[in-house]
């Protein structure tokens, strides 16, 4: 498990995880700020599972709550890029209890340091929709900066969103 003083920690996703994967998904409250808006599916959480995670395509792990040691979400690098050393960073909070206690920013910083220290990536960057004023704090807060809006980018449930494109580079 990685951990840093904080009140989260990660470990790898298992195929164990599938059903809470599946049901924080197609929770209302998650799924409304992915872009991708389908129902999940044990298969189609499977067929990530073999075909993403474990070709080293995307690395997952599962948020815990130190306190509960209750997994409370998920957070990955998907699209791992090694000959430009990038990545695309995402997360989400799937137990209500454990929203709005700051977890995502510290999720983040440990995500942040494994990409760069560990896997040896330059650059993570994500996208957000631009209204999601919550999880773009907490990644500002995480060192995530803004790099640009993207007008009408994508066209989820009958209308068309802004996108917040934000990156962050290793500096050292």
């Amino acid at each position: 498990m990685l951990e840093d003083n904080y009140d989260v920690c990660i470990r790898p996703i298992t195929m164990d995880d599938t059903n809470n994967i599946v049901r924080w998904r197609n929770s209302a409250e998650v799924k409304k700020y992915f872009i991708y808006q389908k129902d999940f599916t044990i298969e189609g959480h499977t067929n990530w599972m073999l075909n993403k995670v474990a070709t080293g395509q995307v690395v997952q792990f599962i948020i815990v709550e130190n306190q509960t040691g209750m997994d409370i979400g998920s957070v990955y690098l998907q699209d791992i890029d090694y000959v430009h050393k990038k990545a695309e960073y995402g997360i989400f909070i799937g137990e209500d209890s454990a929203k709005g206690k700051g977890y995502g920013t510290q999720v983040a910083k440990l995500m942040i340091k494994y990409a760069f220290k560990e896997l040896g990536l330059h650059r993570l960057y994500l996208r957000a929709f631009a209204d999601n004023r919550r999880a773009i704090s907490s990644y500002q807060k995480a060192g995530f900066i803004s790099e640009g809006l993207l007008k009408d980018d994508v066209f989820v449930n009958g209308q068309y969103r802004d996108i917040e494109w934000m990156g962050i580079i290793d500096q050292e």
